[in-house]
């Protein structure tokens, strides 16, 4: 167990050795605060509707399917939409970078290329997401921005807040870093437009279910229903850098499928030999991680995509909240 897998498990059982960082805690929570309301006091209009879509916790709670889901169901709308991110786990340090669907994702990024390939909308990265959000304008004039990601980056304008939650682990110990998982004090769920919940149910929350798609071959061409996948592989490998493994293999459980889990850290850069197991079984993997094995993938390794399923209308008022149409 890495050092950061074994102070999460603390964040989440609660372990009384984090109670002497308290004091850390405390002033984290005070400082979010403090930004908060200076944003709150002093903010500016949106040049374009910006939509964010984010957390309070680190670590994945499940984000990028939701963004997808919103710029599908934008673009169906007819209108342009234009993603801005940090592009975590990427090594380029150029920026802005804009992302395609032939972008190579460990150097900008495993999220931003799924994005990409999975909506055909631009991408552009930047750790100051304000001169991301006016690249987008200058070069896409788009009719709405999505920020993946970017809650806390208060110099981003918004028109509207999204904010997601791992329905299964929660806020952990309800601690703001480094004696918990937050980010920013719970109190600040209160403030959001939405609240979503994945895997499981949340006081005042949407549901958002993650829906499993076919499985695909990474080298392409070769599409199973689950169940047909189900019936030809029965056991496998399965493979997920993710930040919340366990959502993954759960999924494939339901599925019927017989796993060999196999954990990696979130982002993680995948080498062939990570994926080198003797006994020949199938390697199923998220889709997040297929798009940095691409280029050294082998006949038997597949992918699950997963849809955002949400309850009839949420995205519709998601995108009217953002656009100041409610």
């Amino acid at each position: 167990m890495s050092l950061g897998e074994w102070i999460q498990k603390g964040w989440y059982k609660g372990s009384p050795w984090l109670v002497p960082l308290r004091p850390l805690s405390l002033l984290v929570s005070m400082e979010a605060s403090r930004r908060l309301r200076r944003f709150r006091k002093v903010r500016s209009d949106a040049p374009v509707p910006v939509l964010v879509v984010g957390n309070i916790t680190v670590g994945g709670t499940g984000k990028t399917p939701l963004v997808i889901a919103l710029v599908k169901a934008a673009q169906a709308r007819g209108l342009s939409v234009v993603v801005v991110s940090r592009g975590y786990g990427g090594k380029t340090n150029q920026y802005p970078v804009t992302v395609c669907e032939q972008s190579a994702a460990l150097e900008v990024g495993d999220e931003p290329v799924l994005i990409a390939r999975r909506t055909g909308a631009p991408v552009i990265l930047d750790p100051d997401r304000y001169n991301a959000l006016q690249v987008a304008i200058r070069d896409y004039q788009p009719d709405l921005v999505i920020s993946d990601d970017g809650l806390q980056h208060y110099a981003l304008p918004r028109t509207a807040e999204v904010v997601v939650v791992d329905g299964q682990r929660g806020l952990g110990n309800g601690r703001c870093l480094p004696e918990g998982p937050l980010r920013e004090p719970a109190s600040r769920l209160k403030e959001v437009d939405f609240v979503i919940s994945t895997g499981g149910g949340w006081s005042g929350a949407h549901p958002m279910v993650m829906r499993p798609d076919s499985v695909e071959s990474l080298q392409g061409g070769h599409r199973l229903s689950p169940q047909d996948f189900l019936r030809s592989h029965p056991q496998v490998h399965a493979v997920a850098g993710i930040g919340n493994p366990k959502r993954f293999f759960n999924l494939l459980n339901i599925l019927g499928l017989n796993i060999t889990p196999h954990v990696f850290a979130d982002h993680h850069a995948y080498q062939p030999a990570d994926l080198a197991f003797s006994d020949g079984l199938p390697v199923l993997m998220t889709e997040k991680d297929a798009v940095k094995c691409r280029a050294f993938a082998e006949p038997h390794w597949w992918f699950l995509p997963v849809e955002a399923d949400l309850p009839d209308g949420l995205l519709d008022q998601m995108l009217d909240r953002a656009l100041g149409k409610d």
